[in-house]
């Protein structure tokens, strides 16, 4: 019975790894192909890249997602483990909190989430845990759909512990779950996108200034000490982390077709190292300086 349990589950473990790298290809490589492809004259005009992306670091964003996705998997696995064992809080009947609660307990997870991530995010990019952590994410330099899920294995350990935490100490409907997944998935590929495809107003709308967008991320990319949050700027506004020229530089990327031409790709050599200063737009491996103002 032991033997045909494990097996059950080594079965299901493969499933799911299928279906996260599905999902993975299916999400990320769909936009890519939209965007880059099928829509790349019509959204020229909102586009964020510095230059037009290498299929080197491309492959290298798939190779990371790819490894990911199987500690993705182990992490469900736990949760479907956990879960016959009767020690999660997940639950399937609509009516255990009534469907008020979906709602609420959906918006809760998000800002945990969010509160999680920003504080995750921040503390790695210190330089003593940046380059064996995070760098992978960041090296292919400004963006792509492909670098949504792009993680260190390390960093993909550390992903996975909020959900695998908060299961275990918040109540969740499996609806709520999946649709926390969801959004994560949409969100994360399209702030990593490389084109602004929200409109004009919304830096200036009062919701818009509380939602982190693809120039947000990309300004991310290219400054790494602004804008670390997930889905919200409410943890970036509170801890000044929040790039003061972001209005600035979101209007500037709905550029007119007629000034397209001005913009300059950064020489390659330029683009090969992890540092951004923004004071000079060029690059730097050297003296990185670490964020002194890494929250207490």
């Amino acid at each position: 019975m032991a033997n045909y349990l494990n097996w059950l589950y080594g079965l299901n473990g493969l499933i799911v790894f299928g279906a996260i790298l599905g999902r993975y290809f299916l999400v990320a490589g769909g936009a890519y192909w939209l965007c880059y492809n099928r829509l790349n004259s019509v959204l020229a005009t909102r586009r964020l890249r510095l230059k037009p992306p290498s299929g080197r670091s491309m492959r290298g964003d798939i190779q990371l997602a790819t490894v990911s996705a199987l500690i993705f998997a182990v992490s469900a696995m736990v949760v479907i483990v956990s879960y016959d064992r009767g020690l999660t809080k997940l639950y399937g009947d609509f009516g255990t909190y009534g469907f008020w609660y979906l709602g609420v307990s959906y918006l809760a997870v998000l800002l945990l989430q969010d509160t999680y991530f920003y504080f995750l995010h921040r503390l790695l990019h210190r330089p003593e845990l940046f380059r064996w952590m995070h760098l992978g994410h960041h090296r292919s330099g400004d963006p792509t759909p492909w670098t949504s899920f792009a993680f260190d294995p390390a960093e993909a350990v550390l992903q996975t512990l909020f959900l695998l935490g908060v299961i275990f100490v918040l109540p969740l409907h499996f609806a709520t779950l999946v649709a926390v997944l969801v959004t994560m998935t949409v969100w994360t590929v399209l702030n990593h996108l490389g084109f602004e495809l929200f409109p004009q107003s919304f830096p200036h709308h009062w919701l818009g200034k509380w939602l982190i967008g693809p120039t947000h991320h990309a300004l991310h990319h290219r400054k790494y000490r602004v804008h670390y949050g997930l889905y919200f700027t409410f943890w970036d506004r509170l801890l000044g982390t929040h790039d003061p020229i972001y209005e600035a530089e979101f209007d500037a990327s709905l550029r007119p077709a007629s000034e397209l031409a001005t913009v300059q790709p950064v020489p390659r050599k330029d683009r090969r190292a992890c540092w951004l200063n923004p004071s000079t737009s060029r690059v730097s491996t050297k003296n990185m300086p670490s964020d002194s103002s890494t929250p207490r």
